[in-house]
């Protein structure tokens, strides 16, 4: 933010974050003006520091002086703030229930469960990939069991909770098969796959998204360095 300038709603980020592409998301889909602030977490600011002094991370939202932080708070804090159509979350508590239990486990299971894959050797990344499916099937099933005729979510207009928790992160799953090969993709979890790739399609996802290429870059940047020989 520039010295003298102050937007009502600022959004603390980085660009390859998934976290923070789901609030980009959100906003957007709600028509709320906002000032995007790129942070470089290896140099943190002081006033990202100041608005997130117990985590220190992005996303932050900044709405009117006061920091709301952790990128599931923010989306909740959106919708109950701009509670306008189109709604993140159904109307019904129950329904609303189980879209957060998903969500949660999206977050906590399979997001977690990528990691083994960046971490393992080559030999072992097949155990971790699988690990991931099985993870994802639950996931599925999970879905199938609690929305009955209603999985997939996204119904080609209005992005819900659930899309815009998945979509930023899953949609770069090609960016991930490029970085280290067929480990994830429709033959093992053809459900959740045929989900993803129409959620690709949905014009606020493909504008937001990063280029797939600074994504494949960045991503490659993430892998384990192997020590050189001396």
């Amino acid at each position: 933010m520039e010295a003298g300038k102050q937007s009502d709603v600022v959004l603390f980020g980085t660009w390859y974050s998934s976290y923070c592409t789901r609030i980009i998301l959100a906003l957007k889909m709600k028509g709320i003006n906002f000032e995007y602030v790129e942070e470089d977490l290896a140099n943190k600011s002081e006033l990202l520091i100041n608005f997130n002094p117990v985590h220190q991370k992005v996303p932050v939202l900044v709405h009117k002086g006061n920091p709301i932080a952790e990128s599931f708070v923010i989306l909740e804090y959106i919708e109950d703030h701009w509670n306008h159509r189109p709604k993140i979350l159904p109307e019904d508590p129950y329904e609303r229930s189980k879209v957060r239990f998903w969500a949660q486990f999206y977050d906590q299971k399979i997001i977690l469960g990528t990691l083994p894959i960046f971490k393992s050797e080559r030999e072992e990344r097949e155990g971790a990939c699988k690990e991931l499916s099985k993870l994802i099937r639950v996931f599925e099933e999970g879905m199938k069991k609690d929305f009955p005729g209603k999985f997939p979510f996204y119904d080609g207009k209005n992005l819900g909770l659930l899309d815009i928790v998945v979509g930023p992160n899953a949609c770069n799953y090609l960016a991930l098969r490029e970085v280290l090969g067929d480990v994830i993709g429709s033959k093992r979890n053809p459900d959740f796959f045929s989900w993803v790739d129409a959620l690709k399609d949905h014009p606020l996802i493909k504008e937001t998204l990063p280029p797939h290429h600074k994504m494949v870059q960045k991503l490659k940047e993430k892998m384990p360095q192997k020590p050189k020989d001396h």
